[in-house]
């Protein structure tokens, strides 16, 4: 073949692949009809699109929750009670767990209404209506005007519309860019302040194969909880009251016993967090060479430490369980998806699209004008954030996912130098320290700033990195010695002292604490040397991506695209497949009960233990009406485009019947935030049957599935 028409079919292919993935996208529901309909109907939707987003009637949409913030719930009865992930629930989990009362080990299965357990920060909250309103937020935005201009313009825009948007009602507005703010939308949304506890498995079942299968199929995981959405008497919210009721949903979700077929269409519905797919070639590099491998060797110090300590002890163990799981998720996520880019060139397939906008930019002197230079200024400024990008990332590794000393100081500051509640701070530091263990914070302490200390830029260190080298000679262990044997923020006691004092006193205390001292020299280089330059460099980058990706729709009109995820409410399609992410490999696209007991080893709080309940159920075989062909159905994959934010999605089959409950993507997807590849990018469910299995069979909760309208068997 001649070489040059060789190197153009290379190219058109990586082109192609980049415009034209299949069953890539998280799509707006407001845009279905236009964009996605019938598409979706080809491939085994016997909806409509009115059946899934709707203003006039109730519709699917209205049975998929915001869980707290964080995740995605599932409304499954006309009782407001809802499904999520085992992991979405855990911190509720184990706010209600103690060495007496081992919730986490052993479960928790409320007999009654009375016996649900109230989560006082917990919400749920329901989409009423999403409103395109761009031409709103854009009135008055002119080409002359500088970004900070523009911006101006647009928040006072949005302030407008937000506030007569919702007036008169209980309601709330949010207003979230789209495309880089070439498009905006507005979610009117209704949130419940009442939301118990009603049952989770225990984590043999709701955390099976742990950190170790973690982003990993095949899995074996229950990964479910409970809980109930509560309302006042009118069915509005109401925060927590002991005479509130069970919310009266405008719909819940049908479950299908029928099971899961390989190709059958399924659909995802949730809040997906967010992605980067339009990121530059110049930030995937960033992102391989440099931010992941550093947050990566961060995360990983910081979770031996808490292993080795939460081994020693029920009591660590528990106080660190929601602490090590959150941390973990994302060590492992980042470590698959620095894999999954290198392995699929990332860089050299986005190099190859920008090479191809840059020629369709220059086609004419019009597009030049406007396309023409934003992608080198982009690179440009990409390469000059570097350094402030990582030293920014990982100081927030340090105080937020470090040790929790600095944390805690930072709330005294908010306390003693701007003026928060005394008596806010004082449910701080008891809600602090019951997770808290000072030789496990204190390793954690030496071994993060180490590490901080080593890998950003030296004109970006904090002033107090000059003491730590003049009086202890770099040695981080020493000046943990010194911290937590000379601070009044490293144990109850002294906090509680401190407390007792008036003002004027603390603010004495706090101005000499070390803990508070480095606190106070950490955050003034954050401002002063890291974000502010941070934030001038990335305000440029995303005006410049408005433009790149405002051409990239013009420039390449053949595909759908749509806007990276940003935790508003979306619907990602495709079908129940397995995978073959390397070679030799072909996964299946379910796994059974059988597996739980070839990966079972007996030791408690084991990540493969198996309850002897459950042993009990394999042995005889008694799966009831939830088996198929003698087996258990556990978990299977499908190729919907989900990311952080989809954990615990309803998985809804052609008819909009729940089939599974999304918790996690196979350790090869975990790129799909950067860069989707249908041939391996697989979301992993909980089949809804063992869902019920474990609640009917396993825990005796049958009542609960009274309450549920159940098809299919």
């Amino acid at each position: 073949m001649n070489y040059s028409k060789f190197s153009l079919l290379v190219l058109l292919f990586c082109f192609t692949f980049l415009l034209a993935k299949a069953d890539e996208g998280m799509w707006l529901p407001l845009l279905l009809k236009n964009l996605n309909e019938k598409d979706m109907k080809a491939k085994g939707l016997k909806l409509t699109a009115e059946d899934i987003y709707s203003v006039n009637k109730s519709s699917l949409k209205d049975a998929v929750v915001n869980f707290g913030g964080f995740c995605t719930a599932e409304v499954v009865s006309d009782k407001g009670l809802i499904f999520t992930n085992h992991h979405c629930g855990y911190s509720a989990i184990q706010s209600h767990s103690s060495v007496e009362n081992d919730y986490l080990t052993y479960g928790f299965w409320a007999k009654s209404l009375k016996e649900e357990l109230p989560n006082p920060s917990l919400t749920a909250t329901f989409i009423v209506r999403i409103e395109d309103v761009t031409a709103k937020v854009l009135e008055g935005v002119t080409a002359n005007l500088s970004e900070s201009e523009r911006q101006v313009q647009i928040n006072r825009n949005i302030n407008k519309i937000r506030r007569e948007a919702v007036a008169d009602s209980h309601y709330e507005a949010s207003i979230r860019p789209f495309f880089y703010g070439n498009e905006y939308y507005m979610f009117i949304t209704e949130t419940f302040l009442d939301v118990r506890l009603v049952g989770a498995p225990p984590s043999s079942i709701g955390k099976f194969g742990g950190d170790t299968d973690n982003w990993v199929w095949p899995r074996h995981t229950g990964d479910f909880s409970v809980f109930r959405i509560y309302a006042g008497k009118d069915n509005k919210p109401a925060p927590y009251a002991k005479d509130n009721v069970p919310y009266k949903p405008k719909h819940f979700f049908p479950i299908s016993l029928k099971g899961v077929k390989e190709n059958d269409f399924s659909m995802i519905y949730g809040f997906p967090g967010r992605t980067q797919q339009y990121l530059s070639s110049e930030a995937v590099r960033y992102l391989i060479e440099k931010s992941n491998p550093a947050k990566i060797k961060m995360r990983a110090t910081v979770l031996g430490i808490m292993d080795n300590s939460m081994k020693s002890s029920d009591q660590i163990r528990i106080q660190y369980a929601a602490r090590y799981a959150s941390i973990a998720n994302y060590y492992k996520k980042w470590i698959g998806e620095l894999q999954g880019l290198k392995a699929f060139d990332a860089v050299g397939k986005k190099k190859t699209l920008e090479e191809e906008f840059i020629k369709l930019a220059n086609k004419n002197p019009e597009t030049a004008k406007l396309y023409g230079e934003v992608l080198p200024r982009i690179i440009q400024n990409q390469k000059n954030l570097e350094k402030y990008a990582l030293a920014r990332e990982l100081f927030l590794e340090i105080v937020y996912y470090g040790s929790q000393i600095i944390d805690l100081a930072s709330k005294f500051m908010a306390t003693y130098e701007y003026g928060e509640s005394v008596e806010n701070l004082k449910s701080q530091v008891e809600e602090h320290f019951k997770d808290y263990h000072l030789p496990t914070d204190k390793a954690i302490f030496a071994e993060s700033m180490k590490i901080y200390y080593d890998n950003i830029d030296k004109a970006l260190y904090p002033d107090i990195f000059q003491a730590v080298q003049n009086e202890f000679g770099g040695d981080f262990k020493k000046y943990a010695d010194f911290i937590y044997d000379n601070s009044h923020l490293v144990n109850l006691e002294k906090v509680n002292e401190l407390l007792k004092k008036n003002k004027s006193e603390v603010q004495t205390i706090l101005s000499q604490d070390p803990t508070y001292r480095l606190m106070k020299s950490l955050f003034a280089s954050y401002t002063v040397r890291i974000n502010n330059e941070y934030q001038v460099l990335n305000n440029e980058i995303e005006s410049q991506m408005r433009i790149y990706v405002d051409g990239l729709r013009k420039l390449m009109p053949d595909k759908k695209y749509w806007s990276d995820a940003n935790s508003t409410l979306r619907l990602s399609y495709g079908k129940i497949e397995g995978s073959a992410p390397r070679d030799g490999m072909m996964y299946k696209h379910y796994t059974t009960l059988e597996g739980i007991m070839e990966k079972y080893v007996p030791e408690k709080n084991g990540e493969f233990d198996v309850d002897k309940k459950l042993i009990e159920l394999y042995n005889k075989k008694d799966y009831g009406r939830y088996g198929e062909d003698g087996k258990l159905i556990v978990c299977f994959t499908a190729s919907n485009h989900t990311t952080g934010g989809n954990s615990g999605s309803p998985i809804l089959n052609g008819s909009g019947e729940l089939i599974g409950i999304n918790f996690d993507r196979s350790w090869e997807s975990t790129m799909s935030d950067v860069m989707y590849n249908p041939n391996i990018c697989r979301n992993i469910a909980v089949d809804i049957r063992y869902v019920l299995f474990v609640i009917d069979k396993f825990a005796g909760a049958g009542y609960l599935l009274n309450e549920m309208k159940i098809v299919g068997k």
